[in-house]
């Protein structure tokens, strides 16, 4: 089982991006799906999670009303669309899968995306 995160990359502020995650090895169909950050020196921070569904998402406090998570089952694909980006997330991004826990907890999910950079500068 793997997952793949890409689409990170250097925008400007106010700019947009769209993560996307693509899992290997097995479907994840009807299970939680997340997206984690970590910024340099700092804990990795939940972002938003979708129920396996897909009815339900989350959002932490800082993203929301900005970011957009969705996800394609046919492609086994999470995305994190984000908008109106901000200096502040600046951070490397992770997708997450295989949770047992509540579903902002970092510690709740088995499955981890390498990572992609996203860098808001001017």
């Amino acid at each position: 089982v793997q997952l793949q995160a890409s689409g990170g990359g250097l925008v400007q502020p106010g700019g947009s991006l769209r993560l996307s995650c693509v899992a290997s090895g097995r479907t994840f169909s009807g299970i939680t799906l997340a997206w984690f950050r970590q910024a340099p020196g700092k804990e990795r921070d939940f972002v938003s999670a979708i129920s396996g569904t897909g009815t339900n998402k989350f959002y932490a406090r800082s993203v929301k009303g900005r970011f957009t998570i969705s996800r394609d089952d046919a492609k086994n694909t999470v995305y994190l669309q984000m908008s109106s980006l901000k200096y502040k997330d600046t951070a490397v991004y992770y997708c997450a899968g295989d949770r047992s826990g509540p579903y902002d907890k970092r510690t709740s999910y088995h499955v981890w995306g390498q990572g992609t950079q996203v860098t808001v500068s001017s």
